[in-house]
């Protein structure tokens, strides 16, 4: 079946802006999904190299190591991650209450449309070898996100918005866990209602 002029041009335009993409962009990109999708010691370089259209001697020009091209993916996907917070205060401008809402509904959307699960969280349980470098990359990333979240709770007139803050981030870590063992009709379908509860709870305080 041939494809509609329009539908050429779309086509057209997506190879263009990949064969545009620098290689360094475009092995990073590729890293992302092949690790998304296979994990992060199921690919090899190889392999990135070739869904990147490029070759390992590119590759290692760009990234000493494997484990550098793993931290440099990580950081991207963190960086990815962060842009919820403006993306929040552009929704409800001057309005914390409604932006800590809104986390909640964010985060519900991701675990219910991707049972994959977080790519820092899944990086962290593949790589266990004492010192590796995107340990840190992870940690660094968990803990800021964290933060930004506490700040949150506390703008929003949360007395004790630290514990609510670690209290949410454990309903969703422990939801997205639950959405890859169990499945879409695990409990964490009850996610969003629960943390708008726990939220109530919290701001009669």
């Amino acid at each position: 079946m041939s494809s509609t002029p329009l539908e050429a041009i779309a086509d057209n335009s997506d190879k263009l802006v990949t064969t545009l993409e620098r290689p360094r962009e475009r092995i990073v990109k590729s890293a992302i999904e092949l690790f998304r999708q296979h994990g992060i010691k199921g690919v090899g370089v190889d392999a990135i190299a070739e869904a990147a259209g490029s070759n390992k001697m590119t590759l290692y020009r760009h990234f000493g190591c494997k484990d550098d091209l793993v931290c440099e993916c990580l950081k991207q996907v963190s960086s990815e991650k962060e842009r919820i917070w403006t993306d929040l205060e552009n929704a409800y401008p001057g309005d914390p209450a409604k932006q800590l809402r809104g986390w909640v509904d964010e985060a519900a959307q991701r675990i219910f449309n991707d049972l994959r699960g977080c790519d820092l969280v899944n990086a962290a349980v593949e790589i266990k070898e004492a010192g590796h470098p995107a340990q840190k990359v992870i940690m660094d990333a968990k803990k800021a996100h964290v933060q930004h979240l506490v700040e949150l709770c506390r703008m929003a007139g949360v007395q004790q918005y630290e514990q609510l803050a670690q209290a949410l981030v454990l309903l969703v870590e422990g939801a997205r866990v639950c959405g890859q063992s169990i499945g879409i009709e695990g409990p964490q379908q009850r996610l969003k209602q629960t943390c708008d509860a726990l939220i109530d709870a919290f701001s009669k305080h």
